[in-house]
């Protein structure tokens, strides 16, 4: 079981990540790089889950 600060620490990583991922994802955009756009935006989805799941562990402590 993770700890309140693990919790913390992991959603405070992702969100960092995900802001870089989002700026990525601008300049993929205005080069043309549909494809590596597209498997970018994968990646943020599954970002999402992971900060939701860790944000209801962080509520149910």
């Amino acid at each position: 079981m993770l700890t309140k600060r693990e919790i913390e620490q992991q959603i405070a990583e992702i969100k960092m990540d995900y802001i870089n991922l989002q700026g990525d994802i601008e300049k993929l955009e205005n080069t043309g790089h549909i494809n590596s756009v597209m498997e970018a935006e994968e990646r943020l989805a599954r970002m999402e889950k992971k900060l939701a799941e860790l944000n209801k562990l962080l509520a149910e402590l």
